[in-house]
């Protein structure tokens, strides 16, 4: 088997020279060649995650992946992320930070919140190995300066519209509506008759990535979109069957889980950075939410990890 790329912070490593680009390449067989990083990983970058070996599973913000050769999955800023522990499964591993693209003209590909899946098949599968290998090859031979950067950050460029261009994959345990072009705030309640649903439901769901930590209300995130609560719960029942408060609050609590799955912060903290001065507040949502208490949720996880290598 081709080794694909060395585990960064290995002994003997070099430092990341002048006009690194900013990506890495690694196998998950050497990354979990430290047993303190076979726990749940709060992921600060970007990483494409491709199996080429073996039969098992990764979990994602707690929804479980199953993987075999030619499954990709992509993990982004803030996700957890967590090896399902099978001994036989390897994968290529690309990481990259949030800056990296920038000035590129690659559009994000799918909602920021939500983990790409794919099982390639058929030429998808090719040409998408093709990419990722000679990212890795790269990524070994040439070690900084500027020509080498534009290189490593246009192939990895390539790579994410080629992904952009794949279906969503159907088996995606993690899929959610289209993600359609979001229509103007300022027309969102023109017509309530008229006003595109999945859009409102879009527009919500990123008002609620930046502001989920201040306030847990509908009636606040429906002044900020200048539309009504009954546009947001109609919006909300239509793209996926739950209410506006029910959508906002299971946010909240994911982010509640991956604080208290692979961080040390006290209890308190996580509720404190939630929105929830009051422990005892933080604990009732929490278990209403989760249906555990949070420290019955954090002691029931086998493990800790906090950073991605290099």
């Amino acid at each position: 088997m081709v080794r694909f790329g060395q585990l960064p912070g290995t002994s003997g490593e070099v430092p990341a020279p002048p006009g690194w680009a900013g990506i890495r390449t690694f196998t998950l067989r050497d990354y979990l060649l430290d047993p303190a990083r076979r726990g749940p990983l709060l992921v600060d970058r970007h990483l494409l995650i491709l199996v080429t070996v073996g039969h098992g599973t990764q979990e994602i913000d707690f929804r479980t992946y199953p993987c075999r050769p030619g499954s990709l999955l992509w993990v982004r800023p803030g996700q957890v992320v967590q090896h399902g522990g099978q001994s036989g499964l390897d994968a290529v591993m690309v990481c990259w930070t949030p800056e990296t693209m920038h000035g590129l003209g690659v559009s994000p590909i799918g909602p920021p919140f939500t983990a790409g899946y794919w099982q390639l098949a058929g030429e998808d599968e090719d040409a998408v190995i093709n990419e990722v290998s000679q990212l890795v090859v790269d990524c070994q031979r040439h070690g900084g300066g500027a020509l080498a950067t534009e290189l490593l950050r246009h192939q990895l460029a390539v790579l994410l519209l080629r992904l952009a261009l794949l279906p969503r994959d159907p088996a995606d345990p993690g899929a959610l509506p289209p993600a359609r072009q979001v229509v103007d705030a300022a027309d969102a309640d023109a017509d309530p008759h008229g006003a595109d649903p999945t859009g409102t439901f879009w527009r919500l769901r990123h008002e609620v990535e930046r502001s989920y930590g201040q306030t847990r209300r509908v009636e606040d995130y429906a002044g900020r979109l200048d539309c009504s609560v009954r546009t947001l719960t109609r919006a909300c029942l239509a793209a996926t069957g739950r209410s506006a408060k029910q959508v906002i609050d299971e946010r909240v609590a994911l982010e509640a889980r991956r604080l208290l799955a692979a961080t040390d912060l006290p209890v308190a903290e996580v509720g404190r950075r939630l929105g929830f001065p009051e422990p005892t507040n933080f604990g009732r949502f929490f278990h209403r939410e989760v249906g555990h208490s949070p420290g019955a949720f954090r002691a029931g996880l086998s493990g800790r990890a906090t950073a991605l290598p290099g």
